[in-house]
Formats: C-alpha cells, sequence, structure tokens
C-alpha cells in the first residue's frame, strides 16, 4: 500500500480550512474544482453550491494528501460536533510534533496536551477550530 488518505467534509468552509492548513504544513494545493466547474445539464449545480469545493486536494509530507470536499445543501449538514474520527500526525522530531501541534491547535480545543505519553511517544490531541480531530505524535523508536 502507498498510502491512506483522510479525506474530510465541511459545511461551506473547506476553502477556509484548507487555508489554514496549508499555512501550517507548508505547500501548495494540488487540485482545486468547485461545484460550478462540474456543473451541467446531467448534473446541474444550485447557485447557493455553485462556489463550493467540491474536491481539494493538499499534499503534505512524501506520500501523503489531505482532501475535502463541502457537502451541498442538498444532502444535509455534518454534524460538526460528531466525532468523525481522528487524522494522526506522525512527526519525524519533538520540533516538528510541537510546531503542527501549536498551528493546528490554535482556536481549538485541545483534548491532550503535547507532551510524553505513557506508551513511550510524545503526543498530543485536539479539535481544531474547524470541528476536525488531530492527534499528533512523535515516536523517538520509529526507525521508517
Amino acid at each position: 500500500m502507498r498510502a491512506i488518505n483522510p479525506w474530510i467534509n465541511f459545511n461551506g468552509n473547506a476553502e477556509e480550512a484548507f487555508t489554514f492548513y496549508k499555512s501550517v504544513f507548508g505547500g501548495e494545493f494540488a487540485k482545486i474544482v468547485r461545484f460550478k466547474d462540474i456543473s451541467s445539464t446531467e448534473f446541474p449545480v444550485a447557485e447557493n453550491d455553485a462556489n463550493k469545493i467540491m474536491h481539494i486536494a493538499l499534499p503534505i509530507g512524501k506520500n501523503n494528501v489531505l482532501m475535502a470536499n463541502d457537502v451541498p445543501e442538498f444532502m444535509g449538514r455534518t454534524n460538526e460536533n460528531e466525532n468523525r474520527s481522528k487524522i494522526s500526525v506522525s512527526a519525524e522530531s519533538r520540533d516538528e510534533a510541537d510546531k503542527i501541534f501549536n498551528g493546528l491547535s490554535a482556536g481549538g480545543n485541545i483534548e491532550g496536551h503535547i507532551g510524553d505519553s505513557p506508551w513511550g511517544t510524545y503526543a498530543g490531541m485536539f479539535r481544531d477550530k474547524y470541528g476536525i480531530e488531530w492527534i499528533v505524535e512523535f515516536d523517538p523508536s520509529y526507525n521508517g
């Protein structure tokens, strides 16, 4: 398996969230497709969904891509308070873990402060300001 890439659903603020993620991780968007870009007579798009994100991709690291879309209004809202699952980031150092944790958790709710864990890693957990749950971890024993 080459990679597993997380895909997140948003309620109209995918572009804002991904601009924030880009400010933390760096890099450039590999793709941005709006619903109006795929609109046709076979697939009409409502005016209020036209500028929303149908697909956005942000490469992170060597083989990872964080992806997302906005859920069109006709499909209903994504519950931002439910446990949608967590995105786990494996950092290459304590400094990188701190940078990512502090950057992504800004304006969010910290569920577990970053620090030494009982299982031998350096880890922290939070829900970012967009309701997405993250775990940031550095494992000094990992040699991969």
